[in-house]
């Protein structure tokens, strides 16, 4: 289906282009902020709920991409555990946060991403939340058309998009599919991997560029398959041992 596959691609290109087009400033601003936190010595955490852990996760331990940038776990928020429809329960649970940022030790100072594409369920909402009551630097990934579109699931009323410092819009369609094709009740091609994974990737990318602005030597892994990668790597994990803690 040569056809629905271009449609597809269609579809996903045009959100991209939209975030050149329109979000791209948006994602600078976060990225000069971001930057601006590790420049004072604040540690980096990114949490994506659900399927959006996976566009958190895309960030860490990638070659080209920030040593700083830590993977904040919550237990059974991932496609690993079983049943899958666990997932969907932990990412309802707004009492899971006050553990998950103690365990990481959110503080004051550092930066915290969090994605949610519906930015509804209570455990995003709440990291969100308590991390900026601790005076981190809190950035949303979210589609802000779908948010609106559904109820707030948190006791507050509140969605990650109120209890964040800066939004970033994917401008993803409510229930994330993309295609409506005829026999088929339900829209198909969900593109929220797809456009928040580029998200994140371009804030990294930005990231790296404000540190270099400010005169800061980013920290950045290479390629584990190209002959001297892995010392380059050892070496930098050790010098940042203490803003690293995904190898604890």
């Amino acid at each position: 289906m040569v056809e629905l596959g271009a449609r597809y691609l269609d579809a996903a290109i045009g959100l991209l282009e939209r975030l050149r087009d329109v979000e791209l400033p948006t994602i600078d601003r976060a990225a000069d902020r971001i930057a601006g936190a590790l420049a004072e010595g604040g540690r980096l955490f990114v949490f994506g709920g659900g399927h959006s852990a996976l566009a958190a996760q895309d960030v860490v331990y990638r070659a080209g991409g920030l040593i700083l940038a830590n993977p904040l776990i919550a237990p059974g928020n991932e496609l690993t555990v079983r049943p899958i429809t666990v997932s969907s329960a932990v990412e309802k649970l707004a009492e899971l946060a006050g553990p998950v940022l103690d365990g990481a030790g959110v503080r004051e100072g550092d930066a915290l991403v969090v994605i949610s594409l519906s930015g509804r369920n209570g455990l995003p909402v709440e990291l969100a939340r308590r991390a900026r009551e601790r005076g981190a630097l809190v950035i949303g990934l979210t589609s802000v058309e779908a948010s609106e579109a559904e109820p707030a699931r948190h006791p507050s009323g509140t969605r990650v998009l109120d209890n964040c410092d800066i939004v970033l819009d994917t401008a993803i369609a409510v229930g994330d599919a993309a295609l409506d094709v005829e026999g088929v009740p339900q829209r198909i091609g969900p593109t929220s991997g797809v456009v928040c994974s580029a998200v994140m990737q371009t804030l990294m990318v930005g990231v790296i560029g404000h540190l270099v602005s400010r005169g800061i030597e980013p920290p950045v892994f290479m390629s584990a398959n190209i002959d001297g990668g892995n010392a380059w790597n050892e070496r930098l994990l050790a010098e940042h041992a203490d803003r690293i803690f995904y190898l604890r």
